[in-house]
């Protein structure tokens, strides 16, 4: 492990965020011999401390910090003051995240294009396609050991996916599989197969699941060009008087606040903290918050659209045994607007365990059709349905001054309200959802509200003009030279794919970007 880097030593890249995008950059970063500080808000938990218990898990591992909500989503009425679930821990959501590593397809990389002019929605073209990332998905999958790629075999199935395998065949289907997973189906890069264990938003205790609390930080910290600072919390990047950033103010373990300077400045604390923190970095020259000369910083905020289908039937499936997701339908996830919505949506497997489905299933719901829907839980099968949302300028990260945090700054408010074309693409996966358990003989099935957020996307997107956007086609601050966005908060559009494999995709791409600009001296 390097010793630590001096808070005055201006040539190291300091990273905000040790997440998919975070901590993989960090770590090529390293390997190209780089310095690299990386600030991380929360401690770390490594396998041995990971608990297969949902709520201590919750507990231990979630962003629990302050924050609003409002809009007409329904998590703004569920759960108003946790917007998202996600992970305040180094390795960031991979602690939390199911495993699902999905190539975005050609169309989605240019929405606006394929799409044309949908009403209400702010639809614009990737600044980059397919082809440009075929190579960063190809070493992507390679690192991650991705299931179903690379001669990798793929998951078991469990019974979970063989309800909802059955049901997708009844129905046509024929694009299903147990998924391109980064979970290890074999012993592979010093880590073992997944045991089936079930508890994979829990952090996975075996280590089969790609995190990089466990594969990236360590490896970056072994060539001496890496420090991670755990509970840290940025507050503020500043800049000198010609807009070029030089440091990030933060709060250490104790709260004391420090200040690192740094070469450049990478910012990967997901879609909510890190528009959250350009905007508190405002200054005179930049008085909208930092790089905010197009209005974008904090807009066009992006969860997918999702929801959850469940079905009860007349024998026991136990859904909760086996690899959470691995299962997928990828039919609906074409483009076909004779559907009555454009883009598409992916159905993959999912369960709850009885804590978690209690307070999910129906969110403050009571009585006995509540109780008899948790008195099936041993013969319910689930899915979750995950699919393109419409970015819009309205649905946004702002500063909520009314409510500061521990730190006395600003907490965000996150505003969503759905687009219509979200709602007829779920009216249509509810559908869909529902006849698959059906063709399967279910007793009962029904819909559940969408969770929490999990796939944070947009608020600084990349785009081709300044005006349109952030960040450029490497996530390049379009009026900061030396300011890099590096999370799943650069996303033009979402797409219907789970985003970890894409953000890591553009993490090594813009890891070769940086390297080759300090070496050309343009960073």
């Amino acid at each position: 492990m390097s010793a630590p880097f001096d808070l005055n030593d201006e040539s190291v890249v300091v990273i905000i965020g040790t997440g998919a995008g975070g901590g993989t950059l960090a770590n090529e970063l390293a390997q190209k011999g780089v310095k690299v500080v990386a600030l991380e808000a929360g401690g770390r938990h490594l396998p041995e401390d990971y608990v297969n218990d949902e709520w201590a898990s919750f507990s231990q591992l979630s962003w629990l910090d302050s924050r609003s909500t409002s809009g007409t989503w329904r998590v703004a009425k569920d759960f108003p003051g946790l917007p998202a679930w996600i992970v305040k821990a180094v390795g960031g959501s991979t602690v939390h995240w199911a495993g699902a590593s999905l190539r975005f397809q050609p169309h989605e990389w240019k929405a606006r294009t394929s799409y044309g002019a949908v009403e209400g929605a702010n639809l614009i073209d990737w600044p980059i396609d397919a082809e440009e990332m075929a190579p960063w998905y190809d070493a992507a999958e390679k690192k991650m050991g991705v299931t179903n790629t690379n001669g990798l075999p793929p998951l078991p199935g469990s019974n979970n996916y063989k309800v909802f395998e059955k049901g997708a065949r009844a129905l046509g289907y024929k694009e299903v599989h147990t998924g391109n997973m980064a979970i290890n189906s074999v012993d592979r890069d010093g880590r073992p197969p997944c045991q089936q264990t079930g508890f994979c938003f829990q952090g996975c205790k075996w280590g089969a699941k790609w995190s990089t609390a466990y594969t990236e930080i360590p490896r970056g910290e072994a060539t001496g060009n890496l420090e991670v600072r755990e509970n840290a919390q940025a507050l503020q990047i500043e800049h000198d008087a010609s807009g070029k950033v030089t440091g990030v103010v933060y709060a250490g373990p104790n709260g004391a606040r420090l200040r690192q300077a740094a070469r450049a400045v990478c910012v990967a604390g997901n879609s909510i903290e890190s528009p959250r923190l350009l905007l508190n970095s405002a200054s005179s020259m930049f008085p909208d918050g930092l790089a905010n000369g197009s209005g974008q910083v904090g807009r066009n905020y992006m969860r997918h659209l999702t929801a959850s289908v469940y079905g009860v039937f007349d024998r026991p499936v136990k859904m909760w045994r086996g690899t959470t997701m691995a299962g997928i339908i990828q039919d609906e996830a074409r483009h076909d607007p004779s559907r009555g919505f454009v883009g598409g949506y992916e159905m993959e497997t999912l369960s709850l365990g009885l804590p978690f489905m209690a307070a999910f299933l129906d969110p403050g719901g009571w009585g006995r059709e509540f109780a008899s829907a948790l008195d099936g839980y041993e013969n319910m099968a689930g899915m979750w349905i995950v699919g393109e949302d419409m970015p819009q300028e309205s649905n946004r990260i702002t500063l909520n001054a009314d409510a500061p945090d521990q730190y006395g700054l600003p907490t965000p408010n996150v505003h969503y309200s759905d687009h219509p074309n979200d709602v007829a693409m779920r009216d249509h996966a509810f559908r869909q959802g529902k006849a698959i358990y059906d063709a399967v003989g279910a007793t009962r099935t029904f819909p559940t509200p969408p969770y929490p957020s999990t796939h944070n996307l947009g608020t600084l997107r990349m785009s081709e003009r300044a005006e349109d956007g952030v960040v450029n086609r490497f996530g390049r601050a379009h009026e900061v030279n030396n300011l890099f966005v590096s999370d799943g908060s650069q996303f033009t559009t979402g797409g219907a794919e789970n985003p970890t494999l894409t953000i890591v995709a553009l993490a090594i791409r813009q890891a070769d970007h940086i390297a080759k600009e300090m070496a050309a001296g343009a960073l």
